[in-house]
């Protein structure tokens, strides 16, 4: 059933795209977090993340374009076989489990989240690092579950990538190719389970430019912007979503 159009909706798509681009250009990365939760307060989740994902993909070239071919190619294989069974995994939860009980589950993976940024430090601190190949696959595995169930799959990369201890421009290109390539493993998996609403996307893609200019703002704050200020003005509206989710 096609979803009607109201203002809410396309404040928050336009809110939505805005953030993508914002998040792209390097600007906290609690703002991945922020997108699905914001747009499952005026649509079920099942929309929200087909909304989403052509949104992504568009945000991903302008990623891909600042890094290219600075990844390291093995190390996205290996998190790419995990990634695909997550993916298949999310979808079949996506499709067989409730709406409600999706909200819930949504709201758990955001304060998962807010419990791991509250403790990254210690977590990194704490952990003494042998690499083994299966790191690998778990990470890509984990990844793809919550990337396809929200489009939050960054903390599992961003660990295992950071216990890689790889050079900055490594790092954010490896993971910008393994989140462009697994957003479009996700697009066959979304149609086939019905997650695009197309007629709706269609009304909504004069939205899209918003992305891009969130990249081109994001550079300019980047390094004008208090990080710390930002990073906690995001935590605190992550919060208020999860409290949404929860009691609505």
């Amino acid at each position: 059933m096609e979803t009607q159009i109201t203002p809410s909706i396309i404040i928050a798509v336009g809110l939505a795209c805005f953030l993508t681009g914002l998040s792209k250009a390097g600007l906290g990365g609690g703002i991945g977090f922020l997108m699905t939760p914001l747009l499952t307060l005026v649509m079920p989740l099942t929309k929200a993340v087909g909304i989403l994902l052509p949104i992504l993909m568009l945000a991903d070239i302008f990623t891909l374009a600042v890094y290219w071919k600075k990844w390291e190619m093995h190390r996205i294989w290996i998190l790419l076989a995990g990634g695909l069974a997550g993916v298949t995994l999310a979808t079949y939860v996506l499709v067989n489990v409730s709406a409600d009980m999706l909200k819930k589950g949504l709201a758990l993976l955001v304060l998962v989240f807010l419990m791991y940024r509250l403790f990254e430090k210690r977590i990194l601190a704490s952990l003494t690092y042998r690499v083994r190949p299966w790191h690998g696959l778990l990470a890509g595995s984990t990844a793809g579950f919550a990337s396809a169930l929200a489009h939050a799959g960054g903390p599992p990369i961003t660990i295992y990538l950071l216990l890689q201890r790889l050079e900055p421009s490594v790092f954010i290109a490896t993971s910008a190719l393994f989140f462009a390539v697994l957003n479009w493993i996700k697009v066959p998996y979304y149609y086939f389970a019905g997650l695009f609403d197309f007629p709706m996307q269609l009304q909504l893609i004069w939205l899209m430019p918003l992305a891009p200019l969130g990249v081109w703002v994001g550079r300019q704050l980047v390094k004008r912007v208090d990080r710390l200020l930002f990073e906690r003005i995001i935590i605190t509206l992550l919060v208020v979503s999860v409290v949404l989710l929860l009691i609505e």
